[in-house]
């Protein structure tokens, strides 16, 4: 199969570029406009073509159905590709995605960074003389010049790429192919009409809650109440008129104090239930202001599904995580729809099957849960996965000593088992309990489940010792020492690099260092810290994620995936197999993973005309 390297130069000015809009809002928009493609069939010699016409001219010779795509951001280029020219490649393949599981998110990903890093080469700058002038603006000396520059890209490209696949597994190409093939061709479809409802609801409840608030903060506008409520400063003056102490919390990343006002905040959950009924109130429509989530994600919804004759693109970054899951791109999130409330859920029930049609929801039963005790060794809670027992209830009746466990006391065992397995201490477990369970338990209560939890997984207590001794190790690596496995499982080799993952990529601490007494690491978004548990919980998450996706490949075999969310996989499938899909699929993910021996894995599933039902 040959391999087709391509980019595509597009018409782009003030307010109409991708920093301001979404790839899918700028290729769909009718000021979109072909410069030109540059073309590379194998290794041989770049061709360029100008204008959406020759471009077409140029792409209509290719064999496409023996042609496995290569550009460095597919995503845009394929999506113009299929979207405007109609044509659909054998395989994608992409070197920003490459780029991103071989050095790690926060490492530079762009064509610039990654020539200068493999020395490939300079990456021209012509692009920005090219703002605001659309193909008929341009001279022809300003064309060849803009075709020399796009050539280079393709080139650098393509000498990119035979570097980044000589340590590249061929499954993570296959789910890059997958991931891209999410967005440039999609499946699932949108019930507008059904989101117009909801939408006028939304906007009716926040201008209720708005106009009483008018009334209290004696203002005379909407646009006044928005400001008070939406700034972090103003919001904590507002705070202290009513003579109330806004929350404070130390920043990870200063280790100063911060004002606290974050929807997790322990101390910001506390003060919205206040007892002044008002401050609950401020604290509400603070969250619903500042942060319109439903409203725009149901804004956008619709205008995607517009643009595209009612389909909906599924813009997922692969490798979005440090843990290399996967994560939002192109300002829709998929990962965190919400699935409670029965309102909220409207956002997934107005994800359709197309006709004739089923979707298909299956997602790994406590997957993190198992892996935990699976990589720590903890032989006797492995033991009770194995037997399909109730582990919740299980560690229930140590916590109440009883055998009769009410709802409520499983909720209490549920918290403490997905938890506490990355050493959460008191306070995060009360806070916790609190949100996910509805339960109040004091300081003493909360001590004695962290005690107990570490009591009886003392095998898991152990594990995240062993990751703090590996920090050490990384942090600084002795020039004689060998690299060891972390694990008895002999999973996870520690390595001077970093933690070495059973598919062959790593997970990166970039500049790990003791900084005031703790490990702490570097991101875009400043240093992290770090610690034993915490690194467990890395290495829990990037392993359910091999398991994912090593799921999808086998599932994609009778069934094309459409959508990931964490630890489940969504399928379309024909309406009169649904039953025979679904047992498929969930067969698939009930099998033990090869390089898992041991790990009993299990999933739930259903489907229905609608992703939310499902």
């Amino acid at each position: 199969m040959q391999i087709v390297t391509i980019d595509f130069e597009t018409f782009y000015d003030t307010g109409y570029g991708l920093n301001r809009l979404t790839t899918e809002e700028y290729i769909q928009d009718l000021r979109f406009q072909v410069i030109g493609v540059a073309i590379k069939i194998n290794d041989k010699s770049i061709e360029w073509f100008s204008g959406e016409e020759q471009a077409s001219k140029g792409l209509g010779q290719i064999d496409w159905e023996n042609t496995m795509l290569l550009c460095h951001n597919t995503q845009f280029d394929g999506a113009i590709l299929k979207w405007r020219f109609n044509i659909e490649p054998k395989v994608y393949l992409d070197t920003l995605s490459m780029a991103r599981a071989l050095h790690g998110v926060d490492a530079g990903g762009s064509l610039k960074a990654l020539a200068e890093r493999y020395k490939l080469g300079e990456k021209g700058s012509e692009v920005l003389d090219a703002k605001g002038k659309r193909l008929e603006d341009f001279q022809e000396y300003e064309l060849r010049e803009y075709g020399a520059y796009c050539r280079n890209d393709v080139k650098l490209t393509y000498d990119l790429f035979k570097r980044l696949s000589k340590n590249f597994p061929m499954a993570e190409l296959k789910l890059i192919d997958l991931t891209l093939r999410m967005f440039i061709i999609p499946a699932l479809k949108l019930d507008s009409p059904m989101l117009e409802v909801r939408l006028k609801e939304v906007q009716q409840e926040k201008q209720k809650l708005l106009q009483g608030l008018m009334k209290k903060l004696h203002v005379d506008s909407e646009e006044e109440v928005r400001k008070k409520l939406a700034s972090n400063p103003q919001f904590a003056e507002l705070l202290k008129e009513f003579k109330v102490e806004p929350p404070m919390k130390e920043s990870l990343t200063t280790g100063k104090q911060t004002l606290a006002f974050a929807k997790g905040d322990e101390d910001f959950q506390k003060l919205c239930e206040h007892e002044n009924p008002f401050i609950q109130e401020l604290c509400a429509v603070r969250l619903g202001t500042k942060s319109t989530i439903e409203e725009t994600r149901i804004e956008r919804f619709i205008g995607i599904a517009n643009r595209n004759n009612g389909y909906l693109p599924i813009p997922l970054k692969y490798y979005g995580a440090h843990t290399g899951r996967w994560a939002g791109a192109d300002k829709v999130n998929f990962q965190n729809l919400p699935s409670r409330d029965a309102k909220k859920k409207a956002l997934k029930q107005a994800i359709v099957a197309p006709e004739g049609h089923v979707v298909i929801n299956a997602d790994s039963a406590q997957i993190e849960a198992r892996i935990l005790v699976w990589l720590a060794g903890q032989h006797d809670v492995l033991e009770q996965f194995r037997n399909n027992e109730d582990v919740y209830v299980n560690f229930a009746r140590r916590v109440y000593k009883t055998s009769n466990i009410s709802k409520m006391q499983r909720a209490v065992g549920k918290t403490c088992i997905l938890g506490l397995g990355y050493g959460t201490g008191l306070t995060k477990l009360q806070s916790v309990l609190k949100i996910n369970a509805g339960i109040e338990v004091d300081s003493e209560q909360a001590q004695n489940l962290v005690n107990l939890y570490r009591q009886v997984n003392h095998e898991v207590v152990k594990l995240w010792e062993d990751c703090d001794r590996s920090l050490s190790d990384m942090a600084s690596w002795p020039s004689d020492k060998a690299a060891y496995y972390l694990d008895k499982r002999k999973s996870i080799l520690v390595t001077s690099q970093g933690l070495r993952l059973p598919n062959g990529l790593y997970i990166y601490y970039p500049d790990l260092q003791i900084k005031n007494g703790r490990y702490v690491y570097k991101s875009r978004r400043g240093q992290i810290g770090i610690w034993g548990g915490a690194v467990v919980e890395n290495i829990v998450q990037a392993l359910a994620r091999i398991v994912i996706g090593e799921q999808m490949l086998q599932i994609h075999k009778k069934y094309r995936p459409v959508l990931t969310v964490h630890d489940a996989v969504v399928c379309v499938a024909p309406k009169n197999e649904a039953q025979e899909a679904l047992d498929f699929i969930m067969d698939e993910m009930k099998k033990e993973p090869k390089w898992a021996k041991g790990l009993p894995v299990t999933c739930e599933g259903g489907f229905a005309d609608n992703y939310g039902d499902c």
